[in-house]
């Protein structure tokens, strides 16, 4: 892998740090669109005029893309190598994201965000396969917890970078600011990142089209009738009881079909170990959280605090700032008390976090909701790291692609569900408080008015400048007080899953320093000798 007289440790280093690149590519982006909702809520020409609905599938179209083909991805990685997956998706990625910046409806930006979800599915799985082929023993841990932490600095820098090209561009910016960090990457990747041996085991195996196929509409079915449930506040009509049925019959035939195909997409014999099993929940309800209270973040501090993007993306800080605090610290602690001590302690921190912002209103010194954040955030650390660990770490030696993808399904399906539960959680609850005050507006800005506080306060101004000044007061005080009451229920439904998911995890996970999993995957005495293959050039 080296050529003589170079050292293996910069060799390693400059592989993570192209891997890395990729992680802060695609993390930074989500992030990015998350400031970004609130300028899309607003109408043409300023934004693309979305409801909380439209805003809904923006973020799970790229979700359930991702979460749908990553098992297939991961596979397909072991097959053919993880460096060709790694470059085709960085490229698919960028493609994507220069013609996001120029989607004309809301639409056209879910369709296009859905093609980024394909690119990403292909990008993550190859970044931890590399990771995990690279660094041997305990330097692959720490590698885990850098990973976790780029993904906080993503944090961090996403909503900052988005705030400041939204103060001076219009929307369509956040998208384009990824098309020269794909140019170098692309460059970097190819010059530094080894091209591995296909894994033989993987070679053998035929590829679950059938489960793969199974798993992505049932997953699909579900989100889309959770969203319409929250949109149309009813769970039980025909528009969302019948998909989210289907959704669910379809993730019953899933597993069956798993069980009983002699090479599954998902091996659910794998759930027979206790620290995979509440490895792979954790990380899931982590994302679940994360994905869905944030989701509310960006219309609490511009619409209800009147900040602008660029302040929004300082406010978040504090949850980057905690993950790249402690994300590194944690292999320690595992290694000390143990994945299932450091687990719990995490989903509890977690459920704390969000319980102290369940607390927050339009008038709280903003300093504390900082505080609150940052405890969430240091709970999120906690947990990433050894949930990752153990998930990969179950799995066999030689399949470390699929390994990485098992991970990162775990992580898009607690995200896609986050996004569509709590949103319509987040929606149902907004539509309910402000229907009393804005049915007598009449269809047409009674409809548009529910679609989201943005839409509300907007309807509001409207009222003012025709010379209605009490009736937009009325309406623009109702925007405030419905979210903030949908928001404390979005966040306060989050800490529900959270806790539970804690006790699960304090009951099944093993006390052992591993939680409970098998220890399947060799620690080479080289892990570069795991991806050798074409040499790049020195």
């Amino acid at each position: 892998m080296t050529h003589e007289g170079t050292g293996r440790e910069p060799r390693r280093t400059a592989v993570l740090v192209v891997v890395l690149a990729a992680v802060l590519l695609v993390s930074m982006d989500n992030s990015i669109l998350n400031v970004a909702l609130k300028t899309l809520a607003e109408p043409a020409p300023v934004g693309l005029g979305a409801d909380h609905s439209q805003l809904q599938w923006a973020v799970d179209a790229y979700t359930l893309a991702y979460a749908g083909l990553l098992l297939v991805s991961g596979l397909l990685g072991d097959r053919v190598g993880h460096k060709k997956l790694l470059v085709a998706g960085v490229a698919l990625f960028g493609v994507s994201s220069a013609l996001s910046a120029y989607a004309r409806t809301p639409d056209q930006l879910t369709s296009l965000r859905a093609v980024m979800g394909v690119a990403g599915s292909l990008i993550m799985p190859a970044t931890l396969a590399i990771i995990s082929a690279v660094f041997p023993g305990e330097r692959r841990t720490k590698a885990l917890g850098i990973w976790t932490a780029v993904v906080g600095v993503a944090v961090a820098l996403g909503p900052i970078i988005g705030g400041a090209l939204l103060e001076r561009f219009w929307w369509g910016s956040v998208f384009l600011v990824n098309v020269p960090i794909v140019a170098v990457a692309l460059v970097a990747m190819v010059r530094f990142v080894p091209a591995a041996r296909r894994s033989g085991a993987a070679e053998g195996r035929r590829m679950d089209l059938l489960g793969v196929a199974l798993s992505g509409l049932g997953l699909l079915g579900v989100v889309y009738g959770v969203i319409r449930a929250g949109e149309l506040n009813d769970w039980t009509g025909r528009d969302a009881g019948l998909p989210l049925a289907a959704g669910v019959v379809l993730l019953a035939a899933f597993v069956l079909w798993e069980r009983r195909v002699a090479q599954p997409a998902l091996d659910m014999r794998y759930f027979r170990e206790r620290g995979f099993a509440a490895a792979a929940t954790s990380l899931a309800v982590l994302y679940f959280a994360l994905v869905g209270g944030t989701f509310v973040i960006t219309f609490y501090l511009q619409s209800v605090r009147g900040y602008g993007p660029l302040l929004t993306g300082v406010c978040v800080l504090p949850l980057a700032a905690s993950l790249i605090i402690f994300a590194p610290r944690v292999p320690r602690l595992v290694a000390r008390f143990g994945v299932r001590a450091v687990c719990t302690f995490g989903l509890a921190t977690m459920a704390a976090g969000l319980l102290g912002l369940a607390a927050v209103g339009r008038s709280t010194p903003i300093w504390l909701f900082e505080i609150w954040l940052f405890v969430f955030g240091t709970g999120t650390a906690h947990v990433h790291p050894p949930s990752t660990a153990t998930v990969v770490s179950t799995l066999p030696a030689g399949e470390s692609g699929a390994a990485s993808a098992v991970n990162n399904t775990f992580r898009q399906v607690g995200g896609s569900l986050g996004a569509a539960v709590l949103g319509s959680v987040l929606n149902a609850a907004y539509r309910a408080r402000i229907d009393p005050a804005v049915g007598g507006l009449g269809d047409g800005p009674a409809e548009r008015a529910r679609g989201s506080v943005a839409a509300t306060l907007q309807v509001a101004q409207d009222l003012a400048a025709h010379g209605h000044g009490p009736q937009s007061y009325s309406v623009a005080q109702a925007a405030y007080g419905g979210f903030l009451h949908a928001m404390r229920t979005t966040w306060l439904a989050a800490s529900v899953v959270v806790l539970v998911t804690t006790v699960f995890v304090f009951l099944v996970m093993g006390p052992g320093p591993s939680g409970g999993a098998g220890q399947a995957v060799a620690d080479p005495a080289d892990g570069l000798d795991q991806v050798r293959g074409t040499e790049p050039p020195a």
